[in-house]
């Protein structure tokens, strides 16, 4: 097979050979366009770059907006209290809000580990999913049956946290083509000061950051088909890469649907999203999830749920502690957080970092541009969202990105060593957000450059290409990832 240094006298050539390749990879031969949205872009940099609505959100719009801006990033209490409206938080929990996690709807980074003691401060934007092996289509997973389905570090009073996750690293130290060292930090994970008792003996554990929250309702309207399409064109190929869809069960639609949110796509709705956060990061209940996730053998949580139902008995506050027209403002918020506009179009380095980005073949799962169509379930989203041009560069299949990156933990027909292609719009403006770099599902990778390195498996081509690179080239990609 030939060096990627081959490729370079050649590149002009080659890249306009595969921009125009539709067939095999869905490449797009019009130009980049800063509008990463269509018409619902929004041109923004700094500190709230993810947090502005829809450009085309009209004033109704604007108005369910604010709504669910306010129950999105606003504190839960423990119940009762005065603000029955925001009360029910727990028993168990990581967070107090959905804001908690996603600082100003952008991405988490994993705690701080201190270099003398070996401890890290609780995780809070890192959650930690439990589960056994099931033999069950429609759970995907068998929850942890003494933990549950997560792990919580936090409890109301009275009630025990979980425990808390012990995060150690180590070094792998490699080398670039041309020399050039780097090092990467794998990192362990060890559950410590468990509250109930040893975990099950055969307890996988999947570690999940916070990602960033722009677009998602673009991404509900990518259509089915557009995805199936997707791993239809991979298989046609015939290469390394060979993505394929995810079918999950969707309690919203009571149905097995595509998943296309959460790391391993084992999510289909935003939906069911957002009411499976509420119940499983902060302890609320909605109509989809009226359960606390107390286990059996967790009796003071039990505890705390008989008594916080004897309350409402008495106070006639019975139900769900979320109700359903809250919990779609709530949706509606993140379904139109627009997408922010691509910088630096122009500059001839991400114009050459956008031609060693096709060359080395990230576009086969980073597709880069979609037409929306209708979402699933339209009054849960904007309908300024249909019709859009976007570019949000993923395939939204699942990937076997080989054994560094596995977590060994199926989720549906995902496997433990298989990933969904993250978007990568906004990965450029993290930084500009949350003040960190921290990329891939568990924050282990610090920048795209790292990112990269870490992919294997089916990248395992893409990712040669790059360690073959000059440093130049490599700015230059990165430069372009970082434009987007």
């Amino acid at each position: 097979m030939c060096s990627f240094g081959a490729f370079r006298a050649l590149a002009p050539f080659f890249a306009l050979m595969m921009l125009a390749s539709l067939r095999l990879y869905a490449l797009e031969t019009d130009p980049a366009s800063e509008y990463t949205g269509g018409e619902t872009t929004v041109f923004a940099t700094g500190r709230n770059a993810f947090s502005f609505p829809f450009a085309n959100l009209d004033n109704e719009g604007r108005r369910r907006f604010a709504i669910g801006n306010s129950f999105f990033k606003r504190n839960w209490v423990q119940a009762p209290a005065s603000t029955t409206a925001r009360d029910g938080l727990g028993p168990h929990f990581i967070a107090r809000s959905c804001g908690g996690c996603h600082a100003l709807d952008g991405r988490g980074a994993p705690p701080a580990v201190d270099p003398q003691s070996g401890e890290s401060e609780p995780a809070v934007a890192l959650l930690f999913r439990l589960s056994i092996p099931s033999k069950n289509p429609r759970q995907g997973v068998v929850p942890e049956p003494v933990y549950g389905g997560q792990f919580n570090n936090a409890a109301i009073q009275g009630v025990k946290p979980e425990g808390r996750m012990r995060i150690t690293y180590s070094e792998i130290r490699r080398r670039f083509t041309d020399g050039a060292p780097y090092v990467l930090q794998q990192p362990h994970y060890t559950p410590v000061d468990l509250a109930y008792g040893p975990m099950h003996e055969e307890a996988m554990l999947g570690p999940r950051i916070a990602p960033q929250l722009v677009g998602i309702g673009l991404i509900e309207a990518i259509t089915d088909i557009q995805i199936e399409l997707n791993a239809a064109r991979q298989a046609e190929a015939g290469g390394q890469v060979s993505g394929r869809v995810n079918r999950v069960y969707d309690v919203y639609s009571a149905a097995m649907r595509i998943g296309r949110f959460g790391w391993k796509a084992n999510v289909a709705t935003l939906a069911h999203q957002t009411a499976g956060a509420f119940n499983g990061d902060i302890g609320i209940t909605t109509a989809l999830f009226p359960e606390e996730p107390c286990t059996q053998a967790q009796l003071d949580c039990l505890k705390a749920v008989a008594a916080q139902a004897r309350i409402a008995e008495k106070t006639g506050e019975t139900g769900p502690e979320l109700d359903q027209r809250t919990l779609r403002e709530v949706v509606f918020y993140q379904a139109t957080l627009a997408p922010a506009a691509r910088r630096g179009i122009d500059d001839p380095m991400v114009q050459q970092g956008e031609t060693l980005f096709h060359l080395a073949g990230c576009a086969q799962c980073h597709r880069p541009s979609y037409i929306t169509g209708e979402p699933p379930f339209s009054e849960l989203s904007s309908g300024q969202a249909v019709g859009q041009k976007i570019w949000p560069y993923t395939d939204l299949l699942l990937h076997d990105m080989g054994p560094e990156l596995a977590d060994g933990r199926p989720d549906f027909e995902a496997s433990g060593s298989e990933w969904k292609t993250p978007p990568l719009w906004g990965i450029g403006l993290i930084k500009d957000v949350n003040g960190h770099t921290r990329l891939l599902h568990d924050g282990r990778a610090n920048g795209v450059l790292e990112a990269i390195l870490w992919h294997g498996g089916e990248a395992g081509e893409a990712r040669k290409h790059v360690l073959e690179m000059r440093k130049s080239e490599r700015n230059a990609l990165v430069r372009f990832v970082e434009s987007l």
